[in-house]
């Protein structure tokens, strides 16, 4: 949409909301003798605000710095402090991760981001294939027929604003409209009522590695929010109620491993209100994540026991194994992990520098970089670098060396910070003839000189210990942030500090109490800031939201009250504004 205002009313407005202009001639003449144009009026006065502080200025291309060395791409202007939101644009374009498509809300994933999908995906996939779940992976097709979609009320009812629709086939009308997956249950239990006939054929147990989409319509954000997204999502049935059950929370695990040991961001594993659980479903698990720039949580992935609705509705019976002849619904789950996981590790690690990558999901985990000049050409250090190339690669590390001519050994450093690689290894005369190395972290500029001899060993132990390093950092932030709070009175102002806040919760099936609470700490929260509401729009909420009811539960004393509804209470339960 596009809307014109003139010069005078944009001085107008500028001045109605107390924000003074600063009118810049540019010069120049006019192309022509014309006649002239009606002058603007003056514009009203307005009360000189302070002057804040001048921020950043991005520096020219090929420019230097003040202290004269050279600068690498652009460098972060944006603080994470300062502007969390256009500091995260600028990190992941910057570090050459992302890309902007030309429909709003879809995204590329450039080499160095999808390199770190790999790094997940490679691991994610061998756990699940392992004993003792022995996954097996499949592909359904992504459309979905309408009536398939529909059948499942609570389901479609879930997903029916984020359903995108075929509708024409060149210059044909379809007969019935065709979805495109918001996720694959109705595509793929129809098929599961085919194949299983006898308890003899479960468990079954499947999952896919595909794209998804939900058309969106809150403001996007790359990773966190968009209209296609990469994920994996995993389908079984199962026989025993039990056996679902140990399904759904093996993944959980295996969930928590892939934040925890690979991306080094902790995470809080728990159960979805009743309210907020799977659409359809019987219940919905989950692992919580905290950014702290942002001060909000944001769901990591999920892992539901669907119990036995889907079958009821696809027709997906077996033979009982009690030999009685009987027919039974099996027990099934669904479970994903999203691209999302991308965007929560770049938020809670990365810095004004740029990047900072975990070791593990590094596409590159050591840059080796030789210092070379006129005095002293590459030929002359090639073969120490091909031999430290050689002993990295032989301990098993995903090393480059970027031997290019045309970049100062300075720019090359800015360029591999600013992509986060997480080790630095400088290669220069001086380190050749001692036949050692400098290596400098990326998470903290730590250097040390380490010898040639066991140098792949000791750079691994290295990086085990930056991912260690992250994960502390990461999680003395979260802690910090995590709080109780058993009165109303406290609650919306501690969240108003940008907490994670524990309460005693009466019931998590009661959805009227956690909608009143939803509704009035948003009211509560708009009157602080002096506003009347927020657009329903907007990607985040000024609301709170149940995260979870956490699995690690802390004592509740006996004849605790719920801190809203003053019931007794029956569990914990963790809230926060959430992405």
């Amino acid at each position: 949409m596009t809307v014109s205002a003139s010069p005078a009313d944009l001085v107008k407005y500028l001045a109605a909301v107390g924000h003074a202009p600063k009118i810049v001639d540019f010069g120049g003449a006019p192309a022509a003798p014309a006649a002239a144009a009606p002058k603007a009026p003056k514009p009203p006065k307005a009360p000189k605000a302070p002057k804040a502080p001048k921020p950043p200025q991005a520096p020219q291309a090929g420019g230097r710095n003040k202290k004269g060395s050279k600068e690498t791409l652009d460098r972060i202007v944006a603080s994470k402090a300062g502007d969390f939101a256009t500091w995260y644009g600028e990190v992941i374009t910057k570090s050459e991760m992302i890309e902007y498509g030309k429909i709003s809300g879809c995204y590329i994933l450039r080499p160095w981001s999808f390199g770190i999908w790999e790094q997940i995906q490679k691991a994610f996939d061998g756990w699940i294939k392992d004993e003792p779940l022995e996954v097996e992976n499949c592909y359904f097709p992504l459309f979905v027929t309408k009536g398939a979609l529909e059948a499942e009320e609570d389901h479609v009812d879930g997903f029916a604003p984020e359903v995108a629709w075929v509708t024409r086939s060149g210059d044909s009308e379809l007969a019935e409209p065709i979805a495109i997956r918001p996720t694959s249950e109705t595509i793929m239990y129809p098929e599961f009522a085919k194949w299983l006939r006898s308890h003899r054929d479960l468990p079954l147990k499947l999952n896919q590695w595909c794209s998804v989409v939900r058309w969106e319509f809150k403001y996007p954000t790359p990773f966190l929010r968009s209209r296609e997204f990469l994920w994996q999502e995993g389908h079984t049935a199962h026989y025993e109620l039990a056996e679902a059950d140990a399904m759904v929370y093996a993944i959980l695990g295996l969930y928590k491993k892939v934040y925890e040991d690979l991306l080094a961001v902790p995470v809080i594993p728990g159960t979805k209100t009743e309210k907020e659980k799977f659409a359809g479903g019987l219940r919905t698990t989950t692992v919580e994540a905290y950014i702290d720039g942002s001060g909000r949580a944001i769901q990591g992935a999920t892992s539901h026991n669907l119990g036995q609705n889907f079958g009821k509705i696809y027709g997906i019976e077996v033979e009982s194994a009690d030999g009685s002849g009987g027919k039974r619904v099996p027990w099934q789950t669904s479970w994903g992990l999203t691209t999302r996981s991308i965007g929560v590790m770049v938020m809670v690690h990365s810095d004004d520098q740029g990047l900072v990558l975990p070791p593990r999901v590094a596409p590159v985990q050591v840059v080796v970089i030789p210092i070379i000049s006129k005095a002293c050409p590459l030929a002359e250090l090639q073969g120490f670098v091909d031999s430290v190339k050689a002993e990295l690669k032989a301990a098993g590390l995903r090393v480059r060396v970027d031997d290019r001519g045309n970049q100062s050994p300075g720019w090359k450093y800015n360029h591999w910070e600013q992509k986060g690689v997480p080790l630095r290894v400088e290669v220069g005369p001086r380190d050749a003839a001692a036949q050692s190395v400098m290596a400098v972290r990326r998470v903290d500029g730590g250097k040390k000189a380490l010898p040639l001899a066991g140098l792949g060993a000791a750079l691994a132990a290295e990086l085990d210990d930056v991912h260690a390093a992250m994960f502390a950092k990461a999680k003395a932030a979260r802690d910090a942030k995590l709080v109780r709070v058993t009165d109303w009175a406290d609650f919306v102002p501690k969240l108003n500090e940008n907490n994670l806040i524990l309460t005693p919760w009466c019931d998590p099936a009661d959805q009227d109490a956690e909608e009143a609470v939803k509704d009035k700490s948003r009211t509560e929260a708009l009157e602080a800031l002096g506003l009347d509401d927020e657009d329903a729009r907007t990607a985040t909420s000024l609301a709170a939201k149940t995260l979870c009811v956490p699995h690690d539960q802390p004592p509740l004393p006996a004849g605790t009250k719920c801190f809203f509804t003053g019931k007794p209470a029956t569990c914990w339960c963790l809230w926060g504004r959430s992405y």
